[in-house]
């Protein structure tokens, strides 16, 4: 007989984003003569950039010959990629971080779930409420959590409340937790955390033996001064953090797949019988068992966002959306709205009006606007009366969009 991972069957309801999209295709299909105007789910608009195309386009005529064909990567990535990444995301900033710790993947979002893989069931996790529904999901998934209780938490997962009141910065949590999700920019609420902020995380897991996971998917979008970049920047943080970086919104790569996960050297966790044991091999043991790595020319087009053009041109688009944004905050607030984010992070993050719940709001600003945002209470129960906005989205959407919000009753 055939016996199911009953852990799946504690999930509530559907993943957020097609939950949203199918709700979306349904008001579609219902009104076909109304423009749809989506920023919810937080994928790009913007092409890739011409330095990106040019090194994908070598990289495909490269398999096409004989002498330059590839066939199986390491599973580690390319060297040429990782070399890049850790000179010019790293060591150019000076965090030393050396290429052999990073590793190249398909995906943050994939990175983030799977690496909960290499430690036991054993494991408290904490996370944020709101954040990224992976990490709530996957350790559910993982067999880590009871059921789903009354008030949206899962039982055996330690949350920290991100709210208006404590600046979406949580606090150490009272019971001590093994594995702490830390992501910053911060998807959703577009908040970052300063360098005071995370050295006192670093010293806490230090403390208490434990590891942050560190998920810096949004960090190009920084754009104020003093405001780490990665959680390395904190003395200590390569004995007690793993963290996580994409190329999906730095560089549009959504649909073409490229991220990688930096597992320090000098990481160290724990067997049952209290013996340390390095986190870097477990993972690498990981990944060339149950991944083949990311595709050549994919890897080859990520490494020329390194080059001097290729920063140029990154560089230009993430500003569009970071305007974008900042169009956003400024209508939304204009609006009578209490607006957040949008300065580091291509997200708003806004308050609903008169105690409106986020599916109630998602509802109306679809069917009244005709657009499509992220209602707050998908990404935990804290979330709830809050609403979420992607700056991705062309500049005349945006501004359309925000004529339309503006006018609602």
């Amino acid at each position: 007989m055939a016996l199911i991972n009953e852990s799946y069957l504690k999930l509530q309801a559907g993943y957020l984003f097609p939950e949203i999209g199918r709700r979306v295709s349904e008001f579609i299909a219902a009104n076909p003569d109304k423009k749809v105007i989506k920023m919810g789910i937080g994928d790009v608009t913007q092409p890739l950039v011409p330095s990106v195309v040019k090194a994908f386009h070598e990289g495909v005529d490269e398999m096409a010959k004989g002498e330059t064909f590839k066939g199986y990567g390491p599973e580690q990535g390319y060297a040429f990629l990782r070399e890049a990444i850790a000179k010019n995301s790293y060591q150019d900033n000076g965090v030393n971080v050396s290429a052999d710790e990073i590793f190249i993947s398909d995906g943050s979002k994939c990175d983030t779930g799977n690496i909960q893989e290499i430690f036991g069931n054993e494991n408290k996790i904490a996370i944020c409420d709101p954040v990224y529904p992976v990490y709530a999901d996957t350790t559910v998934m993982s067999g880590k959590t009871g059921s789903c209780q009354t008030n949206g938490y899962y039982e055996g997962i330690i949350y920290m409340p991100c709210t208006s009141e404590n600046g979406f910065i949580p606090e150490l949590p009272t019971e001590t937790p093994d594995l702490i999700f830390l992501c910053y920019p911060n998807n959703p609420t577009g908040t970052v955390a300063s360098k005071e902020e995370l050295k006192k995380w670093v010293d806490y897991a230090t403390e208490n033996n434990a590891i942050i996971l560190y998920d810096a998917a949004y960090e190009a979008f920084i754009t104020e001064d003093g405001v780490p970049h990665s959680i390395y920047e904190i003395e200590g943080a390569k004995k007690v953090a793993i963290e996580f970086r994409s190329f999906s919104k730095t560089a549009g790569f959504t649909g073409t797949r490229c991220a990688f996960t930096v597992v320090p050297n000098e990481l160290l966790a724990f067997g049952k019988d209290g013996k340390e044991y390095p986190v870097k091999p477990l993972w690498n043991r990981r990944q060339s068992t149950k991944f083949n790595g990311v595709s050549y020319p994919v890897q080859k087009a990520a490494a020329a966002i390194y080059t001097e053009e290729g920063k140029k041109e990154v560089a230009d688009v993430i500003a569009y959306y970071l305007e974008n944004a900042g169009i956003m905050k400024a209508s939304l607030a204009e609006a009578g709205y209490e607006v957040f984010g949008g300065v580091n992070a291509p997200y708003i993050w806004v308050k609903t009006k008169n105690g409106m719940t986020s599916w109630d709001f998602f509802d109306k600003v679809l069917n009244e606007a005709n657009v499509v945002g992220t209602p707050g209470s998908g990404f935990g129960p804290s979330g709830e009366g809050y609403f979420r906005f992607s700056a991705f989205a062309d500049r005349d959407s945006v501004l359309e969009a925000m004529e339309r919000i503006k006018n609602l009753n």
